[in-house]
């Protein structure tokens, strides 16, 4: 089972004062020819951002900009006319399309940490699209609970692409069992907090594990975990 480990210690850095970030893909001045993505999954960025701030506005076309709020409060203010306050546990997603601008600042007193993460879109030049759901971790325990996916609906945020991310907040000794499509898909793991093992590789905080050619995917939990898995494309 082909698969990729990224420690939390190799992961690339960009810290200018008030945003640390922390690349697990290349992305702006980490370029690693070896992380250029995981199949559509483009991005994958640990930020950490200071009370005041933030960035500015610029813009995007044709990307799947999910961000996943873990600590701390930022605005959002976008050209399609959005002027919202995101928090810990929500999630928002811009499907770009033919284009939009934004920006987000944290307007709390405490440092936000958020993950930002960018998926190739399935079509190209759609109209714009934003949107937020709310995903509190009380209602989230020891359950994998799909947080943005292809398929409309209520209880998630869509986005233009065959791909699907989930939070995990599992207790000690727990299990996930996640199966997919092997032919065409990978499976993108991010540990926040605790410690897994995944199909026999051991997962620290803040590493990514990716795993392909396979269908099944089972996450032990060897302490109390948060987590997120992305499933992707993993062929153009």
């Amino acid at each position: 089972m082909p698969h990729i480990l990224i420690s939390a210690a190799d992961r690339g850095l960009k810290d200018i004062g008030w945003l640390q970030s922390n690349f697990s893909l290349s992305f702006g001045p980490y370029a690693n020819p070896a992380r250029s993505g995981f199949g559509l999954l483009r991005v994958f960025n640990d930020d950490f951002v200071q009370p005041g701030g933030g960035f500015g506005l610029h813009a995007h076309a044709n990307m799947e900009i999910i961000s996943v709020m873990l600590a701390g409060r930022m605005n959002h203010k976008d050209s399609l006319g959005y002027s919202e306050e995101v928090a810990t546990d929500w999630v928002q997603i811009m499907s770009a399309g033919t284009g939009l601008r934004h920006e987000e600042h944290n307007i709390g007193d405490d440092e936000v940490n958020f993950l930002q993460i960018w998926i190739e879109p399935k079509l190209q030049n759609v109209t714009p699209r934003y949107q937020r759901r709310h995903f509190p971790a009380e209602k989230r325990r020891n359950r994998l609970t799909t947080i943005v996916s292809n398929e409309e609906g209520t209880a998630h945020c869509w986005i233009n692409q065959n791909a699907k991310l989930s939070l995990g907040f599992f207790d000690a000794g727990q299990t996930v069992d996640y199966t997919l499509n092997p032919l065409n898909k990978g499976v993108f793991i991010f540990l926040l907090e605790g410690q897994l093992t995944v199909n026999g590789q051991a997962v620290a905080p803040r590493e990514s594990l990716g795993l392909w050619e396979t269908a099944d995917v089972h996450i032990s939990c060897e302490a109390e975990s948060k987590f997120i898995v992305i499933e992707a494309p993993i062929n153009h």
